[in-house]
């Protein structure tokens, strides 16, 4: 029994796991108990590891559709006919017409984005899409607008966390065992801002806001900090701009006025600031994308910003702490064209000396279908299930529909695949060489690398996503590009810029840190921070953040409201899943079986609603069947369903044209919504 100690690659946290492999056969997993991070601890997705690998969904060969179904073809037979059909839609429509696309679990595989992104470089398309335009980034931009680098957060260290919209004992399963011990001890003050109570909420404060309007709270949380002098003098004199600016601007946003607004008690806002502002460290921590994805998120996650500078939690241990992140080479080749949504979205696209390398996903499907502004003919899925995952999935429907070409590279058959004109197999993250750990500069504030080893070879036909890209590069004539025969080798070359080799990574099997953390680096940069940000207002935006109602909510159309009285969200995370993966093992199946809609009592009882009932949720997109769940934990007038669920995919729900105007982001949370009393 070999025991080989690698990366957990299901998702952005990373932890670490002890592979056991007899006669080259994966047959057992346990968490590292030396990895910092877990000890030893593995959510259940990492504890079923073995079952995923072998699950008989397993794409085993490429395959091709003939006549409706698919047909078993070789690898070169896959590479020559896609390869020929990219050349002709090129020629006739020209390079952009190409669409690339790689799931969350590119975030989380950077060895799949990077390729991703180094062969739409070669084809000459900025057509290039990922989560990000559509979650997540507009924090990391946010935080960029207000301090000019993205410190993360240490909540580790911080004696004052505030849980705003986030459970991380299902999405961050180490941070959650972490705070859970921080409070066994008797360290730490907990606040919980968030439509449901989850249980950690029960160990603390806890807030319960109409969804949608947390950046009313944190305003009047600024209107109690400055008008009761609890900011930071030291820090906003010295290290800041626009504080008189951000005075008059929230002057009237008084916590009686964030309770008419939110449902939120003045006196608990007024409790929270008080502590928030008056604790050694405190420290902001945000659910995966759930503040992002409305139709304020990115002024929203301004809010925060400004809130953790004028306490002075910025640079210091406990707050938001610039960490060093890891510099790996940049595989992206030189593009031309900006990406789609560059003058829709300015801020989105142009606040930084680099745009970001991906368009704006809330833009991919309309354009595939309309053709405007230009034609998307091809596209390729890597890594991700859009039928599932994208919002609005009838637009997508019938976006692809008006595809020539459709390929879909995944370990495994899911329902996009289904829909697809080719599905090659990617093997697992298990069977190939890859970087882990550097998302701890993101997630966790460590700068902390580790080498993601393969512990198998490629189960059937599948082979690592990196040799995909690249052989299908060269069969198309863009082999000077990809000059890498392994794995090992690309995984080698992109660590050449980060001062770690593959071979010192090798030799510490649980990783190694690249850098040193440290404070207080607004003492070293030039640039202040900025509560008022004059790009912004040069690009179209407001300086500073407002509270804005959601726009298809029912508190902004009463019309609406009559017909769709409730408030949808979407996207709760369960820890035995992530995204729409996971549900083909049996195991994480038996414990949560299907979607379920948790609604409150007096929700339920409204419309004559018992727990465990089937309902319709419907919205003016849409209506789709799920099991109720009656639960005293989530708000009146609100109802949660994850997404993911192919029987109840809730992405049917979404209208993609419900936007954030300033970022450009799709409002998967805060719409309003009606339940239907099924016969």
């Amino acid at each position: 029994m070999e025991i080989i100690k690698t990366d957990c690659g299901l998702c952005i946290n990373c932890c670490g796991v002890d592979a056991y492999v007899k006669d080259g056969k994966l047959v057992k997993v346990e968490g590292s108990p030396d990895h910092w991070l877990n000890e030893g601890e593995l959510c259940p997705k990492g504890e079923h590891l073995v079952e995923w690998v072998y699950a008989p969904t397993r794409l085993k060969y490429p395959m091709k559709k003939v006549d409706g179904k698919f047909e078993r073809i070789s690898w070169d037979q896959a590479y020559k006919e896609i390869g020929e059909k990219l050349h002709q839609l090129k020629e006739k429509y020209g390079a952009r017409t190409l669409a690339t696309y790689t799931g969350s679990v590119g975030v989380e595989h950077f060895e799949m984005a990077a390729f991703n992104q180094r062969f739409r470089g070669a084809f000459g398309t900025p057509s290039f899409f990922n989560p990000e335009g559509l979650c997540f980034r507009t924090r990391i931009l946010a935080r960029q607008i207000t301090f000019g680098r993205y410190p993360v957060e240490e909540p580790f260290n911080a004696d004052c966390i505030i849980l705003w919209g986030h459970n991380p004992e299902e999405s961050y399963y180490p941070q959650g065992l972490k705070i859970r011990k921080m409070l066994e001890e008797g360290n730490l003050t907990l606040i919980t801002i968030d439509p449901k109570r989850i249980p950690l909420a029960k160990e603390g404060i806890f807030l319960q806001p109409r969804p949608g309007t947390d950046c009313a709270i944190a305003l009047a949380m600024m209107n109690t900090i400055i008008e009761e002098d609890l900011w930071d003098k030291e820090f906003v004199e010295e290290y800041t701009t626009g504080f008189d600016k951000l005075v008059e601007h929230v002057k009237d946003c008084t916590p009686e006025w964030a309770e008419s607004i939110s449902g939120v008690g003045a006196s608990e806002i007024r409790r929270i600031a008080r502590i928030f502002a008056s604790s050694e460290s405190s420290c902001i921590l945000e659910g995966v994308g759930h503040l992002n994805q409305m139709t304020n998120g990115l002024q929203t996650e301004r809010a925060f910003c400004i809130l953790m500078a004028i306490t002075g939690n910025i640079d210091r241990p406990g707050g938001w702490v610039t960490c060093p992140q890891v510099r790996l080479a940049d595989l992206r080749l030189p593009i031309e064209e900006n990406s789609l949504g560059y003058e829709e979205y300015p801020v989105f696209h142009q606040f930084g000396r680099r745009p970001p390398p991906y368009g704006s996903l809330s833009m991919m499907t309309e354009t595939m279908k309309t053709e405007k502004p230009f034609p998307i003919k091809a596209f390729i899925s890597s890594g991700s299930n859009p039928v599932l995952t994208l919002p609005d999935t009838n637009l997508f429907l019938e976006a692809i529909d008006n595809l020539e070409l459709f390929v879909c590279i995944d370990p495994y058959m899911t329902e996009t695949g289904q829909l697809a004109d080719y599905v090659l197999p990617a093997c697992t993250f298990l069977e190939e060489y890859g970087i882990g750990g550097f998302p701890y500069g993101i997630s966790y504030c460590e700068p902390y690398i580790m080498l993601r080893k393969k512990v198998i070879e490629p189960l059937f036909e599948s082979k690592p996503i990196m040799r995909i890209w690249s052989e299908l590069a060269h069969e198309m004539g863009y082999g000077e590009y990809f000059p890498w025969e392994t794995d090992e080798e690309a995984v080698e070359h992109l660590l050449s810029t980060s001062g770690v080799t593959f071979q010192e990574l090798l030799d510490n099997p649980v990783g190694v840190y690249f850098a040193e953390k440290e404070y207080e680096v607004y003492k070293k940069v030039k640039r202040k921070t900025e509560l008022f940000s004059p790009r912004m207002e040069e690009l179209g935006a407001a300086g500073l953040p407002s509270h804005v109602e959601p726009i298809a909510s029912p508190s902004s159309d009463p019309e609406l409201a009559k017909k769709y009285p409730e408030i949808l969200l979407t996207g709760a995370r369960q820890v035995e899943y992530i995204d729409a993966q996971q549900r083909e093992v049996a195991g994480l199946r038996v414990r949560v079986p299907e979607a379920l809609a948790e609604i409150s009592p007096v929700t339920a009882k409204k419309y004559d609603v018992i727990d465990g009932e089937m309902i319709g949720v419907g919205t003016p997109r849409g209506t789709i069947k799920v099991r109720a769940k009656v639960t005293e934990d989530m708000k009146e007038g609100v109802v949660s369903i994850p997404h993911g669920w192919a029987d109840s995919n809730v992405n049917i729900l979404l209208d993609a044209s419900v936007r954030d105007p300033v970022s450009g982001y799709v409002a998967l949370r805060g719409n309003a919504c009606r339940i239907i009393k099924l016969d």
